[in-house]
């Protein structure tokens, strides 16, 4: 098995519509998809969209890599397509992420003002911007809400962020359970 890295920018071909928790509404549904496709073959990497432009960055097996960007290339949602890096990779970087979202953050507003950017064009970065998005993606932490860690074994699982929510229902849960048997107990 030879892993490869690609990165590719493309133009979106739907108009963008507001924002559902966070998210472009096409955007999730790709997230939705390239996570559960990207998974079945351990396909890793990450996107981003911005200025109804996305850069995407994979990594795995050459021939999955290959494969899911032919898909991408017929995929109505995208336009314009330029491969941006391609070539043998020798050990994953990316490897908890199926699918790695990072919204709209200070760090892509830095990125653009450090390069004199006034808006997000990927098809035209240089090969060292090419690789500092790469590396935004890989280290934001912006996007916990969005975030899958693959969990199946395959790769070193990390524990997934609860909400505030869910947790706070989980702890009340386990204090009644606890004090549902500290009764019983005392009662036998």
């Amino acid at each position: 098995m030879s892993l490869m890295r690609l990165a590719y920018a493309s133009e979106a071909t739907f108009e963008a519509k507001p924002a559902e928790k966070g998210v472009e509404p096409n955007v999730a549904r790709i997230l939705m998809t390239s996570r559960r496709n990207n998974g079945k073959c351990l396909l890793v990497g990450g996107l981003y969209y911005g200025d109804n432009r996305f850069f995407q960055y994979l990594e795995g097996d050459e021939k999955d890599v290959l494969e899911t960007y032919r898909r991408i290339q017929s995929d109505s949602r995208h336009k314009n397509i330029v491969t941006l890096i391609e070539e043998p990779l020798e050990a994953r970087t990316f490897e908890n992420w199926s699918m790695k979202y990072v919204p709209l953050s200070s760090d892509v507003h830095r990125f653009l003002k450090k390069h004199g950017l006034s808006r997000f064009d990927p098809a035209s970065f240089s090969s060292t911007q090419c690789e500092e998005m790469i590396q935004l993606i890989r280290s934001s932490s912006q996007d916990l809400k969005l975030v899958n860690h693959d969990e199946d074994g395959t790769f070193e699982a990390k524990s997934q962020v609860l909400s505030t929510g869910l947790r706070n229902g989980l702890i009340a849960a386990a204090l009644f359970l606890v004090g549902a048997l500290f009764v019983a107990g005392s009662m036998l």
